[in-house]
Protein backbone atom coordinates (compact mmCIF):
# COMPACT_ATOMS: atom_id res chain seq x y z
CA UNK A 1 0.00 0.00 0.00
CA UNK A 2 1.11 3.43 -1.09
CA UNK A 3 0.01 6.38 0.84
CA UNK A 4 -1.55 9.43 -1.69
CA UNK A 5 1.95 11.43 -0.89
CA UNK A 6 3.67 9.86 -3.02
CA UNK A 7 2.32 11.60 -5.56
CA UNK A 8 1.42 14.86 -4.33
CA UNK A 9 1.98 18.05 -5.86
CA UNK A 10 4.64 19.87 -4.45
CA UNK A 11 6.60 23.18 -5.29
CA UNK A 12 9.22 23.10 -8.06
CA UNK A 13 11.91 25.16 -6.58
CA UNK A 14 15.09 24.74 -7.85
CA UNK A 15 18.96 25.16 -6.34
CA UNK A 16 21.87 25.81 -7.74
CA UNK A 17 24.52 25.71 -4.54
CA UNK A 18 25.54 22.00 -4.53
CA UNK A 19 22.70 21.10 -1.63
CA UNK A 20 19.87 19.43 -3.91
CA UNK A 21 20.67 16.58 -5.29
CA UNK A 22 20.32 15.37 -8.95
CA UNK A 23 16.22 14.80 -10.09
CA UNK A 24 15.01 16.55 -6.97
CA UNK A 25 12.72 19.78 -6.45
CA UNK A 26 12.32 21.75 -3.22
CA UNK A 27 9.04 21.91 -1.46
CA UNK A 28 8.27 24.14 1.55
CA UNK A 29 5.71 21.96 2.90
CA UNK A 30 6.33 18.20 4.30
CA UNK A 31 4.75 15.59 2.49
CA UNK A 32 3.11 12.62 4.12
CA UNK A 33 4.38 9.66 2.50
CA UNK A 34 4.27 6.01 4.22
CA UNK A 35 4.01 2.49 2.78
CA UNK A 36 0.46 1.85 5.02
CA UNK A 37 -1.74 3.10 7.41
CA UNK A 38 -0.56 5.45 10.21
CA UNK A 39 -0.39 3.31 13.37
CA UNK A 40 -1.36 4.44 16.57
CA UNK A 41 1.40 4.48 19.34
CA UNK A 42 0.48 4.61 22.62
CA UNK A 43 3.18 6.25 24.35
CA UNK A 44 2.89 4.01 27.79
CA UNK A 45 3.57 0.98 25.64
CA UNK A 46 6.08 2.23 23.61
CA UNK A 47 9.40 0.74 23.94
CA UNK A 48 12.96 0.47 21.73
CA UNK A 49 15.43 -1.72 21.65
CA UNK A 50 19.07 -2.36 20.67
CA UNK A 51 19.02 -6.35 18.99
CA UNK A 52 21.89 -8.31 18.01
CA UNK A 53 20.55 -10.99 15.83
CA UNK A 54 17.43 -11.82 17.48
CA UNK A 55 18.73 -11.37 20.97
CA UNK A 56 17.83 -8.13 22.73
CA UNK A 57 20.63 -6.63 24.42
CA UNK A 58 18.75 -3.56 25.69
CA UNK A 59 15.58 -1.64 25.91
CA UNK A 60 13.99 1.64 26.97
CA UNK A 61 10.68 2.44 27.42
CA UNK A 62 9.64 6.20 26.96
CA UNK A 63 10.47 7.78 29.67
CA UNK A 64 14.10 6.41 30.16
CA UNK A 65 14.50 6.59 26.41
CA UNK A 66 13.92 10.44 26.91
CA UNK A 67 16.14 10.74 29.79
CA UNK A 68 19.02 9.72 26.95
CA UNK A 69 21.44 12.57 25.76
CA UNK A 70 19.56 14.57 23.70
CA UNK A 71 20.76 16.36 20.49
CA UNK A 72 19.43 18.93 17.87
CA UNK A 73 20.29 18.55 14.11
CA UNK A 74 19.41 21.13 11.56
CA UNK A 75 19.85 19.03 8.11
CA UNK A 76 18.38 18.60 4.25
CA UNK A 77 15.88 15.99 3.51
CA UNK A 78 15.38 13.99 0.31
CA UNK A 79 12.51 11.82 -0.51
CA UNK A 80 13.15 8.89 -3.37
CA UNK A 81 9.94 10.57 -4.69
CA UNK A 82 11.94 13.59 -5.81
CA UNK A 83 11.01 16.60 -3.20
CA UNK A 84 13.73 17.71 -0.83
CA UNK A 85 13.13 19.52 1.97
CA UNK A 86 16.13 21.97 3.10
CA UNK A 87 16.83 23.42 6.74
CA UNK A 88 14.97 20.63 8.78
CA UNK A 89 14.94 21.01 12.48
CA UNK A 90 14.88 17.93 14.93
CA UNK A 91 15.89 17.14 18.10
CA UNK A 92 15.95 13.22 20.03
CA UNK A 93 18.98 10.82 20.14
CA UNK A 94 21.90 10.07 17.95
CA UNK A 95 22.45 6.55 17.30
CA UNK A 96 26.22 6.51 18.95
CA UNK A 97 24.56 7.78 22.27
CA UNK A 98 22.62 5.35 22.11
CA UNK A 99 24.94 2.26 21.51
CA UNK A 100 27.10 3.95 23.96
CA UNK A 101 23.57 3.44 26.52
CA UNK A 102 23.62 0.38 25.37
CA UNK A 103 27.32 -0.62 26.49
CA UNK A 104 28.86 -0.47 22.81
CA UNK A 105 31.92 1.04 21.88
CA UNK A 106 31.75 2.86 17.97
CA UNK A 107 34.96 1.14 17.43
CA UNK A 108 34.26 -2.18 17.97
CA UNK A 109 30.58 -3.13 16.98
CA UNK A 110 29.66 -6.38 16.37
CA UNK A 111 28.60 -6.47 12.72
CA UNK A 112 28.73 -4.16 9.79
CA UNK A 113 24.97 -3.86 9.12
CA UNK A 114 21.63 -3.21 10.65
CA UNK A 115 17.89 -3.55 9.93
CA UNK A 116 16.03 -0.56 11.50
CA UNK A 117 12.26 -1.94 12.52
CA UNK A 118 9.17 -0.20 13.01
CA UNK A 119 6.10 -0.86 15.33
CA UNK A 120 3.91 -1.70 12.09
CA UNK A 121 6.52 -4.13 10.77
CA UNK A 122 8.24 -2.26 8.39
CA UNK A 123 12.23 -2.30 8.14
CA UNK A 124 14.82 -1.37 6.28
CA UNK A 125 18.47 -2.28 6.19
CA UNK A 126 21.62 0.10 6.85
CA UNK A 127 25.51 -0.29 6.98
CA UNK A 128 26.05 0.63 10.38
CA UNK A 129 28.61 2.68 8.93
CA UNK A 130 25.66 5.95 7.41
CA UNK A 131 24.34 5.74 11.10
CA UNK A 132 27.07 6.33 13.57
CA UNK A 133 29.66 8.98 14.08
CA UNK A 134 26.65 12.17 14.44
CA UNK A 135 24.82 10.72 10.81
CA UNK A 136 21.91 9.84 12.54
CA UNK A 137 19.55 9.92 15.36
CA UNK A 138 16.34 8.57 16.77
CA UNK A 139 14.32 11.47 16.42
CA UNK A 140 11.13 12.64 18.56
CA UNK A 141 11.15 16.38 18.05
CA UNK A 142 10.75 18.41 14.69
CA UNK A 143 10.38 22.06 14.35
CA UNK A 144 10.99 22.26 17.86
CA UNK A 145 7.27 20.07 18.78
CA UNK A 146 6.69 16.72 19.53
CA UNK A 147 7.03 14.69 16.13
CA UNK A 148 2.93 13.67 15.28
CA UNK A 149 2.18 10.33 14.27
CA UNK A 150 2.18 10.97 10.62
CA UNK A 151 5.55 11.74 10.32
CA UNK A 152 6.55 9.02 12.54
CA UNK A 153 6.03 9.99 16.22
CA UNK A 154 6.78 9.53 18.45
CA UNK A 155 9.79 8.57 17.53
CA UNK A 156 11.40 7.90 14.23
CA UNK A 157 14.94 7.51 13.14
CA UNK A 158 16.41 10.18 10.70
CA UNK A 159 18.93 9.42 8.50
CA UNK A 160 19.34 12.40 6.32
CA UNK A 161 22.09 11.69 4.40
CA UNK A 162 19.88 9.16 2.37
CA UNK A 163 16.86 8.93 1.22
CA UNK A 164 13.90 9.02 3.28
CA UNK A 165 12.73 5.88 2.87
CA UNK A 166 15.51 4.96 5.02
CA UNK A 167 14.60 6.89 7.96
CA UNK A 168 12.13 4.46 9.14
CA UNK A 169 8.74 6.08 10.98
CA UNK A 170 7.26 4.73 14.34
CA UNK A 171 11.00 3.15 14.53
CA UNK A 172 11.30 0.18 17.60
CA UNK A 173 14.37 -1.24 17.36
CA UNK A 174 17.89 -1.33 15.26
CA UNK A 175 19.17 -4.91 14.83
CA UNK A 176 22.49 -5.78 14.37
CA UNK A 177 22.92 -8.29 10.89
CA UNK A 178 25.42 -10.75 9.87
CA UNK A 179 24.76 -9.48 5.84
CA UNK A 180 22.95 -7.10 4.38
CA UNK A 181 19.53 -7.72 5.11
CA UNK A 182 17.44 -6.37 2.27
CA UNK A 183 14.25 -4.33 3.74
CA UNK A 184 10.61 -3.91 3.08
CA UNK A 185 11.63 -1.54 -0.22
CA UNK A 186 14.52 -3.21 -0.80
CA UNK A 187 12.57 -6.06 -1.25
CA UNK A 188 10.51 -4.38 -3.70
CA UNK A 189 13.16 -3.30 -5.91
CA UNK A 190 14.75 -0.12 -4.10
CA UNK A 191 18.66 0.37 -3.89
CA UNK A 192 20.46 -1.44 -0.86
CA UNK A 193 22.02 1.94 0.06
CA UNK A 194 20.12 5.21 -1.21
CA UNK A 195 22.42 7.93 -1.60
CA UNK A 196 20.29 11.00 -3.20
CA UNK A 197 23.49 12.70 -5.01
CA UNK A 198 24.29 9.48 -6.38
CA UNK A 199 20.89 8.91 -7.46
CA UNK A 200 20.44 5.10 -6.02
CA UNK A 201 16.77 4.98 -6.24
CA UNK A 202 16.58 1.23 -7.27
CA UNK A 203 18.67 -1.46 -7.58
CA UNK A 204 20.01 -3.40 -10.17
Amino acid sequence: MITRGFSGPRNKKISDDGRLPPGQSLTTGFPVLTSGPTPKVELDSWKFSIKLGVKPIQSWDWNSFNQLPQSSLVTDIHCVTTWSKFDTKWQGVMVDDLLSAAGYELDSLPTRFVLAHSVDGYSTNLPIADLIRGKAMIATHFDELPLTSEHGGPARLLVPHLYLWKSAKWANALQFTEKDVAGFWETRGYHMRGDPFKEERYGG
